[in-house]
């Protein structure tokens, strides 16, 4: 029981036995739980063979029988929160403040039970499961416990979409931000504009690591998801409680749009006939013009994406917002007749009316609105929340104004930034972000006034995937540090530099059995191994600590 990741916020065991798992174990669901109830069967019936029958319901009952597993909502708890009683007189029992906190409960007894658990069949010697006579009484810091995975850059087939989110579940983490366009793709179907996945969604060949090196992977690259894939995607994510925010990026990072439809770009400065899906990385000069066809044009596309990311599921549409070069504009006749008709200052002002206007239709549609933190240059729009990825400035400045925040500093939680120094690393990103680095990060910066901290809605970890060509490498990047960053965004650490790390680690010996069973391709804590190297392939390594923002 101390080997659970997350850390619960309350453990109390009285190491006799309480409670055995077998072919006679039930399961009851009471209301409010029964999402809970189908994960449970398909997960701990599979992996150990048991059919766990339905239980007998007595709303009106203190106790179950002693080999039943008990799923109740009780509002009297925060509703992410959970205890968990093991108990030799009245089996197992999981009470959550709503659905959402009993699935975290049975995210907590699937780790007491043993990495075998988390297998798909039964393996080794089968017979009962025994757990200690325990209780344990948990909740999360903080609401927004998030990843976001880029599948612009690199797509991941649907299946590995799914396979991710039960990672997130397993990991108690409740926020997907899907990435879905960028210069190097467009990966989601639009009806009334199907050249954005015809064309858009597939560039002839990639560049092999970092953009300054040499080599090309020559195969067409591509792929997309169909409107009933993001609706399974979005009602699998509902059933692990977890909310799914789609990212179209606007205006910068355009250009796979703006190769399907050549009109959304500056054509009075550029040939946009002549583009094609980016094929290298880095930052994009070719951004959308800001005319009333690109705001129609977008219009139309969120408008088909508010009907599959329905607004009980995904409350927030992230519309970026960031590395939007303005040169274009600067040259552009059309891009300053609208500066002088809006009577704005300057191309940040541009922007920031640009992203102002999404801010108000998304607003008359009952939804919100978050970009990256460059929607502040210009002027922040009213009801805009912002990631904050340049450091913690930015998120710091947006907090401070009275807007909600959620902290993902690149200096702390990108997970495509390299874990050690080593020359085995492959296609090493950026500066050194150890597991020891993610498990000392802290979302609420120090000196944040008490009301702003209360705007810090959470937090995510990154993942951008421009050398990650498969989830292999998907896997290797994220964990184990996922796992240290699911800690700190769940459970109520000490200041970062109190935190048992040496304690983490000795959990986290017993988490990789977990990982092994779940079949994660992660980096081991002695170093790649031989197939999860790059040798050759260019990477871009900063030496020294980051510079903290």
């Amino acid at each position: 029981m101390h080997d659970l990741i997350p850390a619960p916020a309350r453990v109390e065991g009285e190491g006799r036995c309480g409670f055995v798992l077998d072919e006679a174990t039930t399961l009851t669901a009471g209301p409010g739980t029964e999402g809970t109830e189908r994960w449970l069967r398909s997960t701990l019936g599979a992996a150990f063979g048991l059919r766990l029958a339905p239980g007998a319901v007595d709303a009106e009952s203190t106790a179950s029988g002693p080999n039943t597993v008990e799923l109740r909502v009780d509002p009297s708890l925060e509703p992410e929160g959970y205890r968990l009683g093991v108990s030799p007189t009245w089996g197992v029992r999981i009470t959550g403040g709503s659905g959402a906190g009993v699935f975290w409960g049975a995210q907590t007894l699937r780790q007491l039970l043993g990495p075998e658990a988390f297998r798909r069949a039964p393996v080794g010697v089968t017979g009962p499961r025994g757990l200690a006579a325990m209780e344990i009484e948990d909740g999360p810091r903080f609401g927004w416990r998030g990843m976001m995975l880029d599948v612009a850059r690199h797509f991941t087939p649907k299946e590995g979409v799914l396979r991710m989110l039960d990672l997130l579940a397993a990991h108690k983490l409740n926020v997907f931000h899907f990435h879905l366009t960028d210069d190097q793709g467009w990966r989601v179907e639009i009806e009334r504009h199907p050249r954005l996945t015809e064309a858009g969604s597939w560039r002839a060949r990639s560049k092999h690591g970092h953009r300054a090196s040499e080599l090309w992977d020559e195969t067409p690259h591509g792929g997309f998801y169909t409107k009933d894939d993001i609706r399974e995607i979005v009602a699998y994510a509902a059933e692990r409680h977890i909310r799914v925010v789609p990212e179209i990026d606007i205006p910068g990072h355009s250009q796979a749009a703006i190769s399907a439809y050549p009109e959304l770009g500056n054509t009075d400065v550029v040939d946009t006939s002549a583009l094609s899906v980016w094929d290298t990385w880095g930052v994009n000069p070719n951004v959308l013009a800001p005319t009333d066809n690109t705001l129609r044009f977008f219009e139309g596309v969120f408008e088909e994406l508010l009907e599959l990311f329905p607004a009980d599921t995904s409350p927030f549409f992230h519309i970026g917002g960031d590395e939007c070069p303005k040169d274009q504009w600067r040259q552009s006749p059309t891009a300053q007749a609208r500066i002088a008709e809006l009577g704005l200052a300057d191309e940040d002002e541009l922007q920031s009316w640009f992203i102002r206007h999404f801010d108000r239709w998304f607003a008359d549609r009952g939804r919100r609105v978050i970009g990256w933190d460059e929607i502040l240059e210009g002027g922040l729009a009213e009801g805009a929340a912002v990631t904050s990825w340049r450091g913690y400035g930015g998120g710091i400045t947006a907090a401070e104004a009275g807007h909600d925040v959620v902290m993902c500093p690149l200096q702390q939680v990108y997970l495509d930034y390299r874990q050690a120094d080593g020359p085995d690393e492959p296609m090493p990103i950026a500066y050194v972000r150890t597991l020891e680095d993610v498990y000392r990060f802290e979302p609420v910066p120090p000196g944040l006034s008490e009301e702003a901290a209360r705007h810090v809605m959470g937090t995510q970890a990154n993942v951008w995937t421009e050398v990650m060509q498969n989830h292999d490498r998907v896997d290797y990047q994220v964990f184990p540090r996922l796992a240290a960053f699911a800690e700190v965004a769940w459970s109520r650490l000490p200041a970062p530099g109190e935190r048992d790390f040496a304690g983490f680690e000795r959990r986290m010996t017993a988490h990789y059995a977990r990982l092994d069973a779940l079949g994660v391709a992660y980096r081991p804590p002695t170093g790649p191994k031989p197939w999860q190297r790059r040798p050759g392939v260019l990477g871009r390594p900063l030496e020294g600590p980051p510079p903290m923002a």
